[in-house]
């Protein structure tokens, strides 16, 4: 029986491979005629827990979902401390679960700045949670280090970030050595402190100490949301994948805003298409290009469960 409800969870969930499934012991339901029985799903230090309901003729597996309809998933995320990036007191909070060596949150995060943040201008206010992956060896390195200068400047902590996301290839390495990325990540942070003026000594004992508390208290908030990868966008509670195309993004974005009582800004219209120039010999006149269809977005890394 347990293989059968493993594999029929591992089919209706499309898990991969090397999520391991292990199966509770079955307690009565409120639910007439079918029992409850956890089932948690791990990978690589995460787990995700799922309660789901069995017949008592073994012949039916379900699961029931209830949603709290006073809870709003925005109220439920810690802020508290967070360098803030566009208008402090905007009505729109845009919440990213990012990951600074992952290429996806690279990607978004050069979408949202300064293409998102320009349309919207005051409108909306931007802030970034930590969810490094297990499978992306530095990722802690540099949430910790961004940290360490977020205590003392979110507008240093901003560029950091910036440029570990403009440069991951270049932290990487060739050989891809974790201590080399380490120091890298060092180096960045002691330049942007020098730049912005900061203290310099504490920023040198918090590097050295690397504590991981915050970081890892911040993971545990994506799990707890049911995160499934990175980036991973809250819009005022709208959970909204990062990998999605920008016309979608900011259709969220605009949701939000009428939600809230303001006019979102007209969209920037289409640029004209550009026509070719006529080859040699060629005769009559050129046709228009046609409009190029946005690239579609890739999607996250498949992190099952978050």
């Amino acid at each position: 029986m347990q293989r059968q409800i493993e594999l029929q969870v591992r089919s209706q969930f499309d898990l991969e491979p090397n999520i391991a499934i292990s199966i509770g012991a079955r307690t009565p339901s409120t639910i007439t005629g079918y029992d409850t029985i956890p089932v948690t799903l791990s990978r690589g230090g995460r787990t995700q827990e799922l309660d789901l309901l069995i017949s008592k003729d073994n012949k039916t597996l379900a699961r029931l979902s209830t949603w709290d309809l006073a809870k709003d998933p925005s109220t439920s995320i810690d802020l508290a401390g967070r360098p803030i990036r566009g208008n402090p007191a905007a009505k729109v909070t845009i919440v990213n679960f990012d990951d600074l060596e992952c290429p996806y949150c690279a990607r978004m995060h050069a979408e949202l700045f300064p293409t998102t943040l320009d349309h919207y201008g005051s409108l909306i206010r931007l802030i970034y949670k930590d969810s490094p992956l297990e499978e992306h060896p530095w990722a802690m390195h540099a949430s910790v280090d961004a940290n360490c200068l977020a205590t003392q400047s979110g507008t240093v902590y901003w560029s950091y970030v910036d440029y570990v996301h403009g440069h991951t290839q270049e932290i990487s390495g060739d050989n891809h050595d974790p201590t080399k990325s380490f120091a890298a990540l060092d180096r960045i942070a002691r330049q942007e402190a020098t730049l912005g003026k900061l203290d310099e000594q504490a920023l040198n004992v918090c590097l050295s100490k690397q504590d991981e508390a915050g970081v890892k208290a911040s993971t545990k908030e994506a799990d707890a949301l049911g995160l499934e990868g990175t980036p991973m966008l809250f819009i005022n509670g709208e959970k909204v994948n990062g990998a999605v195309p920008q016309d979608m993004l900011w259709a969220a974005i605009d949701r939000a805003l009428r939600a809230a009582g303001e006019q979102p800004p007209p969209m920037p219209a289409p640029e004209p298409a550009v026509a070719p120039a006529a080859g040699p010999g060629s005769t009559g006149a050129p046709q228009a290009a046609p409009a190029g269809a946005q690239p579609a977005a890739g999607s996250t890394p498949a992190v099952k469960p978050s």
